[in-house]
């Protein structure tokens, strides 16, 4: 009986992932696109669930400019993106698994899955990204896991630091994440975290080509050299490069 309940539980989580997928698969960027951000203390930290009362959306004000001036640079037009300040939930999103294989991924991504469909926000459809924020205490956790985004169901666990220092390096990883959501592929070699050439490059054509003055956002660093890069310390200080803009669907 119970493995039959088991089977019956997957099928019912395939099915959510099913209808998702065939929801997602294009997006009209003609219409306005809201995004639904979660606050969690992920680190259960009396600091970290300070930071979230205060928390606001002024603390994320430079995302929705950053998205119509990159937008409106290649569609002609600026997008119409606008973030909504969520609940703050207590339920965590399950962890992505290291050093993982294929079966564990798949496993998270419906366990994943399966944690949005239950928050229940999303059932009135108006929201066509949701991102959970596990925030953390930078005195507590010096450097953050990666955070991840499933451009099928269109949600990502985004870790973050509980900082106002933070904010500005926070809106570079929302922004990287919610892009993520939407097709575009990282630009950064995964064992050094450098960027690729020329997909990870903000100006790959410039001559010299190095140092460059802003960071490819989908690669999250700024080369500096062919071996060495520093991180961006504000999100004017990134670009989209037509490469992620053809990703995403800005350009045809």
């Amino acid at each position: 009986m119970w493995k039959n309940i088991r089977v019956l539980c997957l099928l019912v989580i395939l099915l959510i992932v099913a209808v998702n997928a065939w929801r997602d698969q294009n997006q009209n960027w003609d219409k306005p696109i809201i995004v639904l951000l979660h606050p969690i203390n992920a680190d259960d930290q009396a600091s970290t669930q300070q930071y979230i009362q205060q928390l606001s959306l002024s603390d994320l004000a430079a995302v929705q400019p950053y998205l119509q001036q990159m937008s409106a640079h290649y569609r002609g037009q600026p997008i119409h993106v606008y973030l909504n300040l969520g609940r703050e939930l207590t339920q965590k999103p399950p962890k992505v698994p290291e050093q993982a294989n294929m079966l564990d991924i798949i496993l998270w991504s419906l366990k994943f899955r399966f944690y949005d469909w239950q928050q229940h926000e999303r059932s009135d459809g108006t929201s066509a990204v949701t991102l959970y924020l596990n925030y953390y205490d930078p005195e507590r956790t010096r450097e953050l896991k990666h955070s991840t985004a499933l451009e099928k169901g269109r949600i990502g666990a985004v870790n973050l630091y509980a900082s106002k220092k933070q904010n500005e390096q926070n809106q570079i990883v929302l922004v990287h994440e919610l892009l993520h959501a939407f097709g575009a592929t990282d630009k950064y070699d995964a064992a050094t975290g450098q960027p690729l050439y020329p997909q990870g490059y903000a100006y790959p054509k410039q001559q010299p080509l190095f140092p460059q003055a802003k960071a490819e956002l989908m690669a999250g660093h700024i080369p500096v050299s062919a071996d060495k890069s520093k991180m961006p310390d504000h999100l004017q200080d990134t670009l989209l490069n037509e490469i992620t803009a053809l990703e995403i669907g800005w350009i045809k």
